[in-house]
Parts: structure tokens; C-alpha cells; sequence
């Protein structure tokens, strides 16, 4: 792809205050963050709803649920890695952080329950049937929580979305957490849409 990776030498000026932030935050830029920084608008809507999700009544292990969830089914290859470093940071268990990988169940029916939603919002293009938002309800989840969902995902389609066109690099500090979509689930989620 011709998507430059741009730092702080080389970024335009309305970037850099954004770059400096995400340098001072994970010890370095990841490379998604240099792609976004092409455009400073980008790049600054990005950081302010990263933000704005971390204040969110959603715990840091939904928040990473809700990004992990949309970064499977969004197969962003860039994503999953940095995001198996930060779930295991929130402190999801091993057992369903690979499970996040995979596509297999989550091991609580409360975080299930949140990645169906995510992935209903995901697949049905934002729309959710009554009884699928009862479903995250049932679960304990509340209309401001279903809302917060939209936040992730609007983050979410920021970072997919750049890392699919640019076809972005991965960093090497999380390249041996290097991830594809399993063709298996694939073929899974064919069978049940027949």
C-alpha cells in the first residue's frame, strides 16, 4: 500500500499533539497511529473517543470484549494482537481471550451475551431486533450500556477501517501474537446463516 507511516518528524502539525499522547501512553507509536496521522482529523477523532470510551460504565474487560468482538468480525489482523495485549491487561482469562481469537463462547454468559450484541450491532449494520436487546438486557447490561456499544464500535471502525485500506504493518512488539480469521468459524457462520 502507499499509506506512509508518519512519527513526530514527519507528521503534519495537527498530529503531533495526538502522536505525543500515544507515545507517552505506550512507550511508542504503534503503527495504525502513524498511518491515522496522515490525517490530523482522523487521528484526533480517534484519540478523543479512545478517551472517551475509557469512561464509559462498561468495565475494561467489556470495553476489550466490545473492540475484540469487532475486531474479529471485522478481521482486523492489525487489531487482534495489540488487543490480546490490552485484554490481558484488563484482566479477561486466557481461556477467553483465545476464545476472542477464535470465535468460540466466552466462559461468562454476561460477556457472551455482550459480544452477541456487538456482533448483532455489527452484522445487522447497527439494527437489533427487540428480543436481541432483551437478550443483553437479561444479562444485566442497561439502554446506556447498549449506547456505549455504539462508542467501541465507532472506535473500532476508525482503526479496522484504516488497517484495511493501508493494510497497515504489524508492530513488532505484539508480532508473536500475529493473528488470521479462522476459516473454520467462517464456514460455521455460513452454515448457520443457510
Amino acid at each position: 500500500m502507499n499509506f506512509p507511516l508518519l512519527d513526530e518528524t514527519t507528521a503534519p502539525e495537527g498530529a503531533l499533539e495526538a502522536l505525543a499522547t500515544t507515545k507517552k501512553n505506550f512507550g511508542m507509536i504503534p503503527n495504525v497511529e502513524k498511518v491515522m496521522a496522515l490525517a490530523p482529523q482522523l487521528l484526533s477523532g480517534y484519540a478523543t473517543m479512545w478517551d472517551a470510551f475509557e469512561t464509559t460504565t462498561l468495565t475494561p474487560i467489556e470495553r476489550q470484549v466490545v473492540f475484540m468482538t469487532a475486531n474479529f468480525e471485522n478481521e482486523c489482523n492489525y487489531c487482534i494482537p495489540w488487543h490480546t495485549v490490552l485484554a490481558k491487561k484488563a484482566g479477561i482469562a486466557k481461556k477467553d481471550i483465545e476464545a476472542l481469537r477464535s470465535g468460540a463462547p466466552l466462559s461468562e454468559s454476561k460477556f457472551e451475551a455482550l459480544r452477541g450484541f456487538t456482533r448483532t450491532l455489527i452484522a445487522n449494520r447497527g439494527k437489533a431486533s427487540e428480543a436481541e436487546l432483551q437478550v443483553f438486557f437479561d444479562a444485566g447490561y442497561n439502554d446506556v450500556q447498549a449506547l456505549e456499544v455504539i462508542l467501541g464500535l465507532a472506535i473500532k471502525l476508525i482503526s479496522n477501517y484504516t488497517n484495511s485500506i493501508a493494510g497497515t504493518p504489524l508492530d513488532p512488539e505484539v508480532e508473536r501474537l500475529r493473528w488470521r480469521k479462522p476459516v473454520i468459524h467462517e464456514r460455521q457462520e455460513q452454515q448457520c446463516a443457510a
